[in-house]
């Protein structure tokens, strides 16, 4: 049976050349296919490693309860204070605590490609807010003075938004802010950030709340003891999350509908190239009904003849599936975007096109030629044998 199998199939390979514009459709389809899943799926990775990558479990993040996200929380100066006081929270050689009472808002500034308006984080940190957050780090320019009208920009803010660069002016309420520096955070939601001073941003904007509090704690595993100080205390209504489960929270709906969205346009793809790799398939077999035929006479069994028509259309699905992976890596692996992220502002991340996308994205390939090809190689076996063999 499997010298028989491979002996057929090699036959079947032999006669490929003569028909490579037909073979050709089926790779070209299964690619299209792998390509477009990968590429959007690529999104989901990116997006889903940029909020891990900005949050860690030693550091969380308090908000006003109710609040689903910073914008929609205020806090009173009282209440932070309450929270700084709270147990689990490491502080620094002077005992200050390593924490960022924060006001957070929106920007509307011009997409460098194509010109319309995006929303902007702009993120007031407090005195403790840089080192916090080691992994945000200066790049270009200057970090901003307290008390100072300046601005910090994300590598990401910057790239995606126009205006931002340094030295240049934002009117912000009717106020004048200027870009002293560019930071880098490795790649995370941080870099689609503006940062300032946080008490010069509440003067601008009249305002005396702040939106969030984060806070180094002392390990990950003190996270349930400043939790329950905060939630027990019946002064406060505040909600405690660590940093690493908010950010993931935040990004869980954008990344369902991406997924939900590959699988959609991917299977409808799908059911186009199947379609195509079944008439590719069914031409090859009618072209070679004589040759089964005289094949099936001379004892070739007809398992054989299915397995051999079933392995050329996974091979062929195998070469488009490997295609369409390497395209979607070379375009699109590392290539910025934009999307809407949890705060209903634009978050700046890269394409991730990863060695477990690609993988996926052959698997898709192979069901689409095992189906292809099953059909037309079940067809095949059935060739009546005497009355191919009368056509000669």
């Amino acid at each position: 049976m499997i010298r028989q199998t491979l002996a057929v199939a090699a036959l079947n390979f032999k006669t490929i050349p003569s028909r490579f514009w037909s073979s050709l459709v089926i790779v070209l389809g299964v690619a299209g296919v792998v390509g477009v899943v990968i590429s959007v799926l690529a999104m989901v990775t990116g997006l889903a490693a940029a909020m891990q990558q900005a949050g860690r479990p030693d550091r969380a993040i308090v908000f006003r309860g109710g609040a689903n996200t910073e914008l929609s929380s205020t806090m009173a100066r009282d209440t932070v204070t309450t929270i700084l006081d709270a147990p689990g929270i490491r502080h620094d050689s002077t005992g200050h605590a390593i924490a960022s009472p924060e006001v957070v808002t929106i920007v509307a500034r011009p997409m460098r490609s194509g010109g319309s308006d995006a929303n902007v984080t702009l993120r007031g940190v407090g005195l403790q807010g840089l080192a916090l957050r080691p992994e945000i780090h200066l790049v270009a320019g200057r970090w901003f003075k307290p008390g100072l009208r300046e601005l910090v920009v994300g590598e990401g803010a910057e790239r995606q938004f126009a205006g931002l660069d340094i030295g240049r002016h934002l009117d912000l309420r009717d106020t004048d802010w200027t870009v002293v520096g560019v930071f880098a955070s490795g790649g995370d939601a941080h870099e689609s950030e503006i940062l300032t001073d946080a008490e010069t941003l509440q003067a601008a904007y009249r305002r005396n709340m702040f939106q969030s509090v984060t806070v180094q704690l002392q390990s990950p595993e003190s996270f349930s003891q400043f939790k329950d100080a905060l939630t027990t205390n019946p002064q406060l209504s505040v909600e405690a999350d660590r940093e690493s489960d908010y950010l993931a929270k935040l990004s869980k709906g954008l990344t369902t509908i991406m997924t939900l969205v590959a699988r959609v346009v991917g299977s409808i793809m799908a059911i186009g190239a199947v379609f195509g790799a079944l008439n590719t398939m069914y031409s090859a077999v009618s072209a070679r009904t004589l040759e089964i035929a005289t094949l099936r006479a001379i004892g070739f069994g007809g398992g054989a003849v299915v397995f051999s028509v079933i392995s050329e259309a996974l091979v062929l699905s195998l070469l488009g599936g490997a295609l369409g992976a390497a395209l979607a890596w070379l375009f699109f692996n590392g290539h910025g975007v934009n999307a809407l992220g949890g705060n209903f502002t634009q978050l700046v991340f890269r394409l991730s096109v990863t060695p477990a996308l690609m993988i996926q994205g052959i698997v898709w390939a192979l069901v689409i030629g095992l189906i292809g090809g099953l059909f037309p190689a079940i067809r095949a076996a059935r060739v009546p044998v005497v009355e191919a063999l009368r056509t000669m």
